[in-house]
């Protein structure tokens, strides 16, 4: 999947679990060259006065988020980009360092939520995004009711 795909697959994902005003464009993606680290955006109202900001990195296993980039993600947080807010999701295919965790943990003024890959595919499973049914088994039991007479 090419990386405005993976962006705009993160969004549905938050969306997908109620976050959003509930409108069709209460996700809106904004990844491009120069995006400012920010590649998304959630309204949590209509009219946009509560934000929630979106990084996402589509990173091979092994190559983890690091301490600098959540850094520049809450740089990001406070820029023009995003107006000042102060919430961010940042969600990547693979994980974070050690150093990326405790950035994050330390945040005083606002708050950054990570989301590694295995959380990510738990997201996607549960919120039947990217997901189909393959087979549905069904299970049945005797009606005792039925012979109650």
């Amino acid at each position: 999947m090419d990386l405005s795909s993976f962006e705009n697959l993160v969004i549905n994902i938050l969306v997908s679990i109620g976050y959003g005003n509930g409108t069709t464009n209460s996700g809106i993606h904004t990844g491009k060259t120069g995006d400012g680290g920010i590649d998304g955006v959630i309204n949590q109202d209509k009219l946009g006065l509560d934000t929630i900001y979106i990084q996402a990195k589509r990173y091979k296993e092994g190559n983890n988020v690091t301490g600098h980039d959540v850094r520049d993600f809450v740089k990001a947080l406070q820029g023009r980009e995003s107006k000042g807010s102060r919430k961010g999701v940042f969600i990547t295919t693979s994980d974070f360092t050690k150093e990326g965790k405790e950035y994050a943990d330390r945040i005083k003024d606002g708050k950054v939520v990570l989301i590694n890959g295995e959380d990510l595919a738990n997201l996607m499973y549960d919120n039947d995004v990217g997901v189909s049914e393959s087979k549905v088994i069904k299970i049945k039991k005797l009606d005792s009711d039925f012979f109650e007479d």
